[in-house]
């Protein structure tokens, strides 16, 4: 078996989660996030989709949560004419699925509730 090993070069990965806070490039951060490679910052949830509408990225992750649930279609419609992406999973999930693609250099984005 060959290993190879995870670079990010200056994009911050998701680090570490818990009940109610996300760990990224070692800083703590309380409630839902959305994150990019350029940055993280606070996020008011289903509701708050200027950030997302603002995203110039392919693909938006949103963790729902320890479980996997669905999005509004209110929050589903404006992504899907912004031509962003949607892949809905648990936020376990999506914090793997997250760092995997950035980890590829992809244009993602992680908008996630925590558990």
């Amino acid at each position: 078996m060959h290993l190879n090993e995870v670079t990010y070069d200056d994009a911050k990965p998701i680090e570490g989660y818990g009940p109610g806070f996300f760990r990224i490039a070692g800083e703590v951060f309380q409630g839902p996030i959305l994150t990019q490679a350029t940055g993280t910052k606070g996020w008011e949830g289903f509701e708050d989709l200027s950030p997302l509408l603002a995203l110039d990225v392919d693909v938006l992750f949103v963790g729902t949560g320890s479980e996997m649930g669905h999005i509004p279609s209110d929050m589903r419609m404006p992504l899907d004419a912004a031509g962003i992406g949607v892949e809905v999973m648990s936020t376990p999930s999506a914090c793997r699925t997250y760092n995997v693609l950035l980890s590829e250099g992809r244009r993602v984005a992680l908008a996630v509730i925590p558990v």
